[in-house]
């Protein structure tokens, strides 16, 4: 059995595994979430999102369509996932955007991944297992297994 906060907005498509929390003010739609996982206070999880098992996401993050999170991943307080490199309200002829109007990038977060606090992941990024982003980077290439990337634009600090 799950919990899932009074004040949490999460719709009937939305897949739930064993044991898993959700905290205040959420919004979960079309997602899928794994066993054993904590989702903070305002946090968003859009659809086609999978988030594995044993993770732990911080309040106030936003993970978009075409994410992919593996098990036992941390995600730090306001950290932002981007799915389209070049976002528009609307059309050239001055018409809103529509589902149809961008082209959705998948970022994908291996095993045993943990990302600081107010960091930023664009679309199209893979993560490699174990890696660490630190609090405030700006992620905009792949990172590989086992490495640790700070700053603007991330960049690996620990060599081989």
């Amino acid at each position: 059995m799950s919990d899932i906060s009074d004040h949490a907005i999460v719709s009937e498509d939305v897949k739930i595994g064993k044991n898993t929390v959700i905290y205040h003010w959420c919004n979960l739609y079309g997602c899928i979430i794994g066993e054993n996982t904590k989702i903070g206070t305002f946090v968003e999880v859009q659809k086609n999102v999978r988030i594995g098992n044993n993770c732990k996401i911080s309040s106030h993050s936003f993970i978009c369509e075409g994410v992919s999170i593996g098990d036992n991943c941390f995600i730090g307080h306001g950290v932002m996932f981007i799915n389209d490199r070049h976002p528009k309200s609307i059309n050239e002829n001055g018409t809103l955007a529509t589902g149809e109007d961008w082209i959705l990038e998948k970022t994908n977060i291996s095993d045993n991944v943990s990302i600081g606090t107010g960091a930023i992941i664009m679309c199209g990024v893979n993560i490699g297992a174990n890696a660490t982003i630190g609090a405030g980077a700006v992620v905009t290439k792949n990172v590989e297994a086992n490495k640790t990337v700070i700053g603007i634009p991330a960049r690996v600090i620990n060599k081989d």
